[in-house]
């Protein structure tokens, strides 16, 4: 049921922050996924504020992206610096 835009995205985020366009797995890339992911979940949380589940899923959402960045901070404090920049992540 996901929308074909959102497939491109996809594919987009892993080519820029992956080790190539099929790395899904690297740290940076799954950052990148969830930082897209939290952006399009909370554009529809403004819209539904009483639509729970998504709330729900969106808090999740952050704090996997929070345990990966101090992942990432605790493996190589420079790559972490330069994904917050480029993504626009604020800590």
């Amino acid at each position: 049921n996901v929308p074909q835009h959102i497939y491109a995205g996809i594919n987009e985020i892993f080519a820029k922050y992956g080790k190539s366009e099929a790395d899904s797995g690297s740290t940076e890339a799954q950052i990148a996924l969830f930082t897209f992911r939290i952006q399009h979940l909370t554009e529809h949380v403004k819209k539904s504020h009483n639509d729970l589940f998504t709330k729900r899923a969106l808090v999740n959402l952050v704090g996997k992206r929070r345990r990966l960045l101090d992942y990432l901070k605790d493996r190589d404090i420079e790559r972490y610096r330069e994904l917050i920049k480029q993504l626009g992540i604020r800590k």
